[in-house]
């Protein structure tokens, strides 16, 4: 599998992977799942060594047992290459990791991967700097869903720097119809993205701005 990873004045930046990624992968390579081709012979020659001599064990029991162990390789290889497209596929997508660190605590990591890249074989994603194993990985974000975030959070902050409805006059009506008219073009899907409270002040500034037009109309009388 090629390498992707940041490429700066030409060169291949080499990148290493955090303490909690390698250590969560040493723990992966150590279970017995993982066991490799000649640890198992090791542990069946030693079978073979230590086994009752009154009652030995047949060749076919140990046919059997190496044909097992080698579908349960054939699967960990099928496995290991499908992590591996699919590491791929998530370059410039949006995730959410969930990392355990030495403590046992579990941190929501989320952004945009740049880059993959591998180490004895398995995939790191790398997010804003840092490397994390693709185990890690809970959720892949859409970029319509970010898109409809990122729209409801920009209005959102929008709305956070108009004054109180209590010290706004004429002069900000322009401004506060810019803003409701945004509102108004949200999606409901956009719009689902704001909180309660962001809702029930964009009412608040609804009514304001009524008030507001109601007044301007008086002065011009």
């Amino acid at each position: 599998m090629a390498l992707m990873a940041a490429v700066k004045d030409g060169q291949i930046q080499q990148s290493t992977a955090s303490s909690t990624s390698l250590k969560n992968a040493n723990e992966s390579k150590t279970g017995t799942s993982n066991i490799d081709s000649d640890a198992f012979l090791t542990l069946l020659v030693a079978e073979m060594q230590n086994q009752d001599p009154l009652e030995p064990t047949s060749n076919t029991e140990w046919i059997s047992q190496y044909a097992t162990f080698t579908q349960v390789s054939e699967i960990q290889a099928i496995g290991n290459a499908m992590n591996s497209v699919k590491a791929d596929s998530l370059v410039g997508k949006n995730v959410i990791m969930n990392v355990t660190d030495d403590s046992g605590n579990t941190e929501e990591i989320s952004g945009k991967v740049d880059f993959v890249t591998y180490e004895e074989g398995k995939a790191y994603l790398s997010i804003e700097g840092s490397l994390y194993s693709i185990d890690d990985l809970e959720t892949v974000i859409g970029d319509e869903y970010v898109a409809a975030y990122d729209k409801a959070e920009s209005f959102a902050s929008k709305l956070a720097l108009l004054p109180d409805t209590k010290l706004l006059n004429i002069s900000n009506i322009e401004e506060l119809q810019k803003i409701m008219d945004e509102y108004d073009e949200l999606s409901d899907y956009e719009a689902g993205f704001l909180s309660a409270d962001v809702k029930e002040s964009v009412e608040k500034y609804k009514d304001a701005l009524l008030l507001l037009k109601s007044k301007a109309v008086d002065a011009d009388i």
